[in-house]
């Protein structure tokens, strides 16, 4: 098998709201102790999921960063699977950032038809 897919992510101008939705929606629970990189979402606005099984998530975001569903890739190396990615078609986006406190690398492109997609490794 690949790469697996280790995160999601929801990112909106009203986190608070988008994590009522999707807790009343899925039964989702949050803890928004955590840091997160600041491109991703306001601090203390990114609740993480803390599921049973499943893939975790987190949903966040706040004033001035883009609507958007992302799922996170995890791969040795972001630099390189970016630098893959363009040479394959895809545009870089974001990263590679290292959220505060975390040891954790992550970044964002585009796929050749615009999708986004997200990228997570070691620091």
């Amino acid at each position: 098998m690949g790469q697996p897919v280790v995160h999601f992510e929801i990112i909106g101008n009203d986190p608070e709201g988008l994590r009522g939705y999707y807790g009343d929606l899925f039964g989702w629970e949050f803890d928004t102790s955590g840091p997160v990189a600041a491109s991703v979402s306001e601090d203390g606005r990114y609740g993480f999921t803390q599921p049973e099984s499943g893939i975790p998530g987190g949903v966040g975001g706040g004033a001035g960063h883009q609507r958007q569903t992302v799922f996170y890739v995890g791969v040795p190396d972001v630099e390189a699977a970016l630098r893959k990615a363009e040479s394959l078609g895809g545009k870089r986006v974001m990263g590679p950032e290292r959220p505060p406190g975390r040891d954790l690398v992550v970044a964002h492109f585009t796929d050749p038809e615009g999708n986004l997609v997200g990228l997570a490794g070691p620091a």
